[in-house]
């Protein structure tokens, strides 16, 4: 048996006027994810349980089959489980976006979705700025990919550890056009410290060749970076010793390669993921079908819908949906009905991120199981609404793969 799990990243939304009413799924050319839902047994679930924030980090725990309230400690060293960075039990990782501050006003968080090696050499220099001001600095920054990068603060004691890892930070693509000063003001010793790490990067950066050039293009400046998500290194069991199969992941983003690399789920990199509107859609096809002999499960991931629906760009969403269905699970499917007599292939995004929020919302998720020669929902298409009219009962995320496993 071969399992294959579509994971579009925010694909769900809520109708559209510039849609005549309808939401990309139900606007999209997908005939593929709709003969799913046909063929295929469907239903609404949800990734993320009421105690945590819609991010894609709890989301995709739960879908890679790792409950968050066993496994979660928060987004940042998610993220470090993709960095070859040694840590101790009292270092405690941040995410880090470049941001773009305006006057006191967070008003791009992905600072015009900068690029990897602008985003290095600012990061690198910031390095520099903060050890050679302060020779006994505990922190550092290890860039990443375009805007998301971690942070690292070697805490000394189990106190400074517990108090870095109880104030409440916000993720910025939460809080866009609000004052950053709203969302800063924390009065701990080293709640504060973070803040004025926060606020010198801004002094710092503002004036680099890095941004200056990048504002003489008309681009947004990635002129400050901004903390959040901060937590220790979670202890996850391993992937196999769950479920007792062998999976692999192809993602553009760190997050999901951390969580993999937590679970023992092998990572497959795919030249020309990028995690953003261009991606290379037929190469993270053809990678899955190059790979499906040497693994039980892979799960496909993809982030551009999810950028859509921060950018509320309607027309972005709606290609990434249609690039999706044809170029990967079109594709995929056609490669395992002519090799394989057992397969299943379950498509469905890890939470919402509608275009008239721009972010995310826990709104519950559509589901569908397609099962070579096994039971049909006889569902009319892929959309959000007749999804729900399905059969499939709904249960926490993370027990899709056991739901992949043991049902017929």
């Amino acid at each position: 048996m071969k399992y294959i799990v579509i994971i579009g990243d925010g694909m769900s939304d809520y109708p559209l006027d510039e849609l005549n009413g309808k939401t990309p799924l139900e606007y999209a050319n997908i005939p593929n994810m709709d003969k799913i839902a046909k063929l295929g047994k469907c239903g609404l679930t949800n990734n993320v349980i009421d105690k945590y924030n819609p991010g894609s980090d709890v989301a995709n725990m739960s879908i890679f089959g790792f409950d968050p309230d066993k496994y979660y400690t928060a987004r940042g060293p998610l993220e470090a489980g993709n960095y070859d960075v040694k840590t101790s039990e009292n270092d405690i990782i941040f995410r880090c976006n470049t941001i773009s501050n305006k006057d006191g006003i967070l008003y791009d968080f992905n600072a015009s979705h900068i690029s990897s090696e602008e985003a290095e050499i600012l990061l690198n220099d910031l390095n520099k700025y903060f050890t050679e001001k302060y020779p006994d600095f505990k922190g550092k920054f290890y860039p990443g990919i375009s805007y998301r990068h971690i942070f690292i603060y070697s805490a000394e004691s189990d106190k400074i550890s517990d108090e870095l890892c109880s104030f409440e930070t916000f993720p910025p693509h939460d809080i866009l056009d609000e004052p950053i000063d709203k969302y800063t003001n924390w009065d701990s010793e080293y709640s504060k410290l973070i803040k004025k790490i926060m606020m010198e990067s801004y002094e710092f950066l503002s004036n680099h060749p890095v941004n200056k050039a990048r504002e003489d293009k008309g681009l947004n400046p990635a002129n400050m970076v901004w903390l959040w998500s901060q937590g220790v290194v979670p202890k996850f069991d391993p992937f196999t010793s769950l479920y007792g199969i062998k999976a692999a992941v192809i993602t553009g983003v760190d997050l999901l390669k951390g969580i993999a690399n937590y679970g023992k789920i092998d990572v497959i990199d795919v030249p020309g993921a990028t995690a953003y509107f261009d991606t290379d859609y037929v190469a993270k096809g053809q990678y899955a079908i190059d790979n499906i002999d040497d693994y039980d499960l892979i799960f496909v991931h993809i982030e551009a819908p999810d950028e859509a629906g921060h950018a509320k760009n309607v027309e972005e969403k709606v290609k990434a949906i249609e690039s999706i269905d044809k170029y990967i699970l079109g594709p995929i499917w056609e490669y395992l009905d002519e090799n394989y007599d057992e397969y299943k292939i379950a498509v469905l995004p890890d939470h919402p991120t509608p275009i008239p929020v721009g972010t995310h919302t826990r709104d519950d998720i559509p589901q569908a199981i397609y099962t070579k020669g096994g039971k049909a929902d006889n569902v009319k298409s892929y959309t959000e609404s007749n999804i729900a009219k399905g059969s499939l009962k709904k249960e926490p995320g993370y027990k899709l793969v056991n739901r992949l496993i043991n049902d017929d």
